[in-house]
């Protein structure tokens, strides 16, 4: 790991030690703020995130430190050559293909605690080489037939939080604390 994602190893170990609620993975991304707006979307959910190169920016460039903020410390982040090196690291990984070209909606699917879903480059998706070996666990989110696909971010935010919200949240905060303003 390069830059700004490496974290001290007792960080690491307590992350791992809590194991993350579900696995992100972005098969080569091309847009430092999506990837940015991911890792902190991660963060707030206890998820890994697995980056799948050629990426199409540094990881250590300004855009990913905006807009994941101060968050990148806490990231869980892995990073593999190709696709072949996160299958053979993930051996039995549930992977969930996140695709416009699927038949199921993703609110259709039951997603397990410890499942893995895949999201692709920004300009062209999951590559349909990947995908027919997947079919049966590609997933869509609907959408007019006008528009070609949703923001990356966007997309990850939405599925995320279905497949944690089957899951009952796992471990994350469920309720909020309201602090009242007294004016004398």
């Amino acid at each position: 790991m390069c830059g700004m994602i490496k974290s001290n190893e007792t960080e690491r170990k307590s992350r791992a030690e809590m194991g993350a609620n579900m696995h992100i993975v972005l098969h080569q991304p091309e847009i430092p703020a999506n990837t940015g707006n991911i890792g902190r979307t991660c963060v707030a959910t206890r998820s890994a995130l697995h980056l799948i190169e050629p990426l199409g920016f540094r990881l250590n460039e300004k855009e990913i430190k905006r807009a994941g903020m101060d968050y990148w410390e806490h990231l869980d982040v892995r990073r593999y050559i190709n696709f072949g090196e996160f299958l053979e690291k993930n051996p039995g990984a549930k992977i969930w293909m996140a695709t416009t070209k699927a038949k199921q909606v993703y609110t259709d699917v039951k997603f397990g605690e410890d499942d893995y879903i895949m999201f692709g480059k920004e300009s062209a998706g999951i590559p349909e080489e990947i995908l027919v070996d997947y079919e049966e666990t590609c997933i869509r989110i609907p959408m007019l037939d006008k528009i070609r696909s949703l923001n990356l971010s966007n997309s990850v935010a939405i599925v995320l939080y279905e497949a944690l919200r089957q899951n009952g949240f796992g471990s994350l905060q469920r309720e909020g604390e309201l602090h009242r303003l007294h004016w004398k």
